[in-house]
Parts: structure tokens; C-alpha cells; sequence
């Protein structure tokens, strides 16, 4: 049905609902496995924001301490169902996707998600807020660790 880069973590179950409006807008990266491609940032921020053709326009940016500088990264995500379940795929390169797999959200007022990708090698933490409380973390790294995530390789952004 998909191919393995827009797939989903075995044990990972997206949440059932994710309302696209409420979910736009400004979210900060509380913790992450760390990759190539944020290796080395903070201040790590996502943006997302409508696209004409219903999709999502998103906007990575992090601050780069050892060159001075900002980086960023924009793509486009889209819902791998009309469902509106929690399992996207996003793209920053091209005609290439991967999952984007929202597995923990706060459904009343959208504070929180906690994110995966296609395996569990990518794990995000996300808040509408630059920082969140103890509670907060732990319950995120509970969580993880329940669905077997090796949470020892967390790294907690600098905001």
C-alpha cells in the first residue's frame, strides 16, 4: 500500500484526528533524535501553513551556533488518507517522501505532538511553546519508550 519511506513504525498507531487548522501555525522542537540534517541546530522551529492544492507548506528553521547563521528548509506535507488520521508524508527534496507520523497530540487545544518518521531512527518532540515542563518531557519520553524508542539518544533542543 505505501512504500517503505511513507510507512509506519511497527507498534506506532497515528492519532485517530488531526484537524488541519488547528494544527497550522508555529510549533518549537523540544527534543529530536539528532540527523544529518539538524545536526548541530537550535532554536529549531517548524512552521506550517496552507498550500492552494489542500497540502501543507512546511518551514524548518534552526540557528546554526558554529557558522553564525540560520538554516532553513521549506517542503510540503500531505495526508496519506482522506481520513484526516495522523499518518502524513512530507518532502524537502524533490519527488522523495517519508512519513511524517503523529502518534501523540494534545486534541483539545493543540500544545503538543509528539512525531515519527517511517522507522523508529526519527523521533521528534514538538510545542506550541519554547519550553515545556518536567511532566511534559517525561510523559513524551514515557511514551517513547513504551513503543520502543531508545529515548537514551534524545537530544533537548536549546531554545
Amino acid at each position: 500500500m505505501y512504500n517503505n519511506c511513507t510507512g509506519i513504525p511497527k507498534g506506532v498507531t497515528p492519532v485517530k484526528e488531526v484537524k488541519t487548522e488547528k494544527y497550522l501555525g508555529k510549533w518549537y522542537e523540544i527534543a529530536r533524535f539528532d540527523h544529518s540534517f539538524e545536526k548541530g541546530l537550535s532554536k529549531v522551529s517548524a512552521e506550517y501553513s496552507l498550500l492552494d492544492d489542500g497540502g501543507l507548506k512546511v518551514v524548518n528553521r534552526g540557528y546554526k551556533a558554529a557558522e553564525s547563521k540560520w538554516s532553513e528548509a521549506e517542503g510540503k506535507a500531505y495526508f496519506m488518507g482522506n481520513d484526516g488520521k495522523g499518518h502524513l508524508k512530507v518532502s524537502f527534496f524533490g519527488p522523495f517522501y517519508s512519513s511524517y507520523v503523529v502518534f501523540g497530540l494534545d486534541d483539545k487545544d493543540y500544545q503538543w505532538s509528539y512525531v515519527t518518521g517511517y522507522n523508529k531512527d526519527y523521533l521528534w518532540f514538538l510545542s506550541r511553546t519554547p519550553t515545556v515542563s518536567a511532566e511534559q518531557k517525561k510523559a513524551f519520553i514515557e511514551k517513547a519508550k513504551g513503543l520502543g524508542y531508545d529515548t537514551d539518544k534524545l537530544i533537548f533542543v536549546e531554545q
